[in-house]
Parts: structure tokens; sequence; C-alpha cells
């Protein structure tokens, strides 16, 4: 017997009660989120508005004159349409991916089939609209990440295993912020080298301007510009078909050696050099300037270890969380993993410096 063929109990009034009220609200999270888009993306999420509005429109005929007072959306809806509203960022999106993934109705006889097969795709949907954001966002939030996370994680075990060995506490702070120092330099002038190896490798592979001069002096039977494409990784058919046409069109030619050669996007994609070193710098400079806090605030011995590893370990769980957001994975183990890694580094250094503190003593 269908939902339509019974009489419903106050039970499947109350769930159905809630399912309007949270279709109505994811429904307002996709309009907020439109609001903040445009182009393509803008009508992809009006797109979805509009589909659960349509299971809205169905728990509306179930309830038929008993469908009282609007409820409010679960908390978790109502979490992420505040951020929809506030931020519309990737963030958001990677949280309504997961909120799709967990809809009741593929289980729940009163929903329909097409309703089921909705959220299921609406799920998919999401995921591709927030791999979009994580790839506009990948390059510097990748940079960002991984900067701080080495810092908190390698100073951390400077100071805990420096520490350890039993010096005062002003030699501790002093490694701290040599360590700091030390590990931001190496980051900002391996990244400058990195950009500036690869902008150069780049230049290195782009046409000469001045070779387009030649052209109107090529002996057309030996062709030498088919030599060029092939070079470049063409066939030798399509290259000696492609130099003909150049060299039948030299007034609208510019460079002879087009195929395969880097773009201005290219360059712009490797980036700056400095502006590299410098966001290097200070992301792990941010992140090694937490274990030694406490040190500068007067914190000594066992007391400002303690405080040390607590501060590194509560940003290892927000930076993990953040990670398993925008990867569309579990925050909890995300986070739980990065600050397993961190904690791992840090006592086997301090391990190491009680046993080194014990051999020198």
């Amino acid at each position: 017997m269908t939902s339509t063929e019974r009489t419903p109990s106050p039970a499947d009034i109350k769930r159905w009660r809630r399912y309007l009220a949270d279709e109505r609200a994811e429904a307002a999270v996709y309009r907020d989120l439109a609001g903040r888009r445009d182009g393509e993306e803008r009508e992809i999420l009006l797109a979805l508005a509009e589909a659960e509005g349509r299971h809205e429109q169905h728990w509306l005929g179930l309830l038929g004159d008993q469908v009282g007072r609007p409820l409010r959306g679960d908390i978790r809806t109502r979490m992420l349409g505040f951020l929809a509203r506030s931020f519309g960022s990737v963030f958001v999106l990677a949280l309504a991916q997961r909120a799709e993934a967990r809809s009741p109705y593929a289980d729940d006889v009163d929903a329909t089939p097409q309703m089921a097969a909705d959220e299921q795709v609406h799920e998919e949907v999401v995921r591709a609209l927030a791999a979009r954001g994580r790839q506009r966002l990948s390059g510097t939030f990748r940079a960002a990440v991984f900067g701080a996370n080495d810092g908190l994680v390698s100073n951390l075990a400077l100071v805990l295993g420096v520490s350890a060995s039993g010096v005062p506490t002003h030699v501790v702070l002093l490694t701290g912020i040599s360590g700091l120092l030390a590990g931001a330099l190496s980051m900002g002038a391996g990244e400058y080298v990195s950009v500036r190896s690869q902008r150069e490798l780049l230049e290195a592979s782009s046409p000469n301007p001045a070779t387009s001069s030649a052209l109107s002096h090529l002996d057309v039977n030996a062709n030498e510009l088919t030599l060029v494409y092939r070079a470049r990784g063409m066939e030798q058919a399509d290259a000696e078909e492609h130099a003909r046409e150049v060299l039948s069109t030299l007034s609208a030619y510019t460079s002879p050696v087009a195929v395969q050669s880097p773009t201005g996007d290219e360059h712009e994609a490797i980036g700056n050099g400095w502006s590299a070193a410098v966001s290097s710098f200070c992301f792990f400079a941010s992140g090694a300037l937490i274990p030694i806090l406490p040190f500068l605030f007067g914190l000594t011995g066992t007391a400002a270890i303690i405080v040390a590893a607590v501060l590194v370990g509560l940003v290892l769980l927000g930076t993990g969380a953040v990670v398993g957001l925008l990867s569309g994975a579990s925050p909890l183990k995300r986070a739980l993993r990065q600050l397993a890694i961190g904690y791992g580094a840090a006592a086997a250094t301090y391990l190491l410096g009680l046993l080194f503190g014990a051999t020198v003593g």
C-alpha cells in the first residue's frame, strides 16, 4: 500500500513535514549560491533549486491540509544556508555535496524513485561544481596548507627535541626562531628558484621572432621550414603540408615556430618568482611561529611544551578538516590524520632529544 492509499500516521506527518522543511532550505541554499555566481554555474545552481522545488511539491501534496506551520530545516542545512549567504565559496559546495549524499529518499517508501535518483544526480552535479572551485583554488590553497603545515610540524619537532635535551629556555626560543627563519628562507628561496627555472625553460623553448625575416629567402623546393615543424612534433606529411601553406601566405605569417610553443597563459600559470617566494616564506613562517608562541610569552619547561603542542594540534586539526572539506572526504578523518602525522614527527624528535640529553648528561 502506497502513501496515497493509506491513512498517514502522526509519525508519517512529522517525517513529511521535516522533508518539506529540508527541501525548502536546500532550495534556498542553491538560490543563495546562485546569487554569488554568474554564467553557467548560476544557471546550474538555479536548476538544482528548481528540482528541490519539485520535491517540495511532492511533500505538500502528501500533507494536504496537514502541512501545518512551516518548520525550519535541520541544523546542518541552516548552517549551510548561512555560509552560502555569507561566503558562497567552494567550501559551501563541498558541504552541499556531502549533504546530498545523505539523502534518505532511497530507503523511504513515500519518496518516489525519481526523487531518490534526483538526489543521487544532484550529488554528482554539486561534486562537479565543487571540482571547478577546487581547481581554481588548488594552487594558492595547496601552497598555503603545505607551507603552514611544514612550518608547524618542523618547528614543533625542533622545539620539542631541543627542549627535551634539557637546555635552558632561552636556547629553546633562539632555536625556534632560527628554525622559523631558516625554514622560511629555504622555502622562499626554493620556490623562487623553481619558478624562475620553469620560466627560463619556457623562454628557451619560445620561437625567435627574428627568424620570420628569413622565410622569404627559403628555398621552396628544399623547404627547411619542414624541418622546424618536424622538430616540433609534426609527422613529415603534415609538416610538409603546413610549411607549404606558410610559404604561400607569408604576408599573414608572423612566426615560423609556432607549433607547440609556450603561450602567455603558460607563463602566467607558472607565476612570478618573487611573489611565489614571498608567499612561501609567509606561509611557512605563519606555521612555524605557533610552536614558539608560549616561549615568547614567557612560559618555560613542561608548561611551554604542552601549550605549544596543544596550539599546533588545534591548527593541524583545522587545516586537516579544511582539506577534508575541499576533497569531499570526511573532515574529521582528515583532521585526525593530520594531527597524527604532526604529533608523530614531534614525538620522534622529542624522544631523540631525551635520549641525547641523557647521553650528554
